[in-house]
């Protein structure tokens, strides 16, 4: 455990003490990536909420539906620089670069997303993820209205919500464990 520490303020589990389903999904997340990003073994500390974040997590980022990987990648980078979530900004920007085949564009809404080299339906997009992480109970019929003139319908709408929503929870307890990004996260399509 010595050497996991660092990645969180709380006590790490080692693979070899996980729930047999935990480490099963984390080496499998390794085979695939070459790695287990830290997110797996920090929140593994309470195995229970852990299955239930990445079960939601997974609900949300793998549903079929109308929005792109990429755009559900630029929602989450987003709402996270938004919440000041240096892991999330970290992971999700690397997976960003890697599906939007875009090295710019993670960095750019990170910092501020209205600057992006964005179109004005993307922008309308992030303007109301960041309204549901931010002051959502400002939220009204004419955000809807918007979204529904750019072409998105109710599903579209619940999924930038949901995936904002989520990502507020996803970024607090990152910030409240100190999860530190994987290094390998940092070079990755660049």
């Amino acid at each position: 455990m010595s050497g996991h520490n660092k990645i969180s303020r709380f006590p790490v589990p080692e693979l070899n003490e996980l729930p047999d389903d935990l480490r099963t999904q984390m080496l499998e997340v390794q085979e695939k990536t070459g790695f287990i990003p830290n997110v797996f073994l920090v929140l593994a500390h309470r195995p229970d909420e852990c299955r239930a974040f990445f079960a939601m997590h997974d609900a949300l980022m793998l549903r079929k539906g109308n929005l792109s990987k990429a755009e559900k990648e630029m929602i989450v980078v987003t709402v996270s620089g938004g919440n000041e979530c240096h892991y999330c900004v970290v992971a999700h920007g690397a997976i960003l670069r890697i599906v939007a085949k875009n090295s710019l564009l993670a960095d750019q809404l990170a910092i501020n997303y209205r600057k992006a080299d964005i179109t004005p339906r993307q922008r309308a997009m992030l303007d109301f993820a960041v309204k549901v992480s931010q002051s959502s109970g400002t939220i009204g019929d004419d955000d809807f209205a918007l979204l529904h003139s750019l072409g998105f319908d109710d599903e579209d709408i619940w999924d930038i919500g949901g995936i904002s929503a989520f990502f507020c929870l996803s970024n607090r307890m990152a910030n409240l464990t100190s999860m530190r990004p994987n290094d390998e996260f940092y070079g990755m399509a660049r």
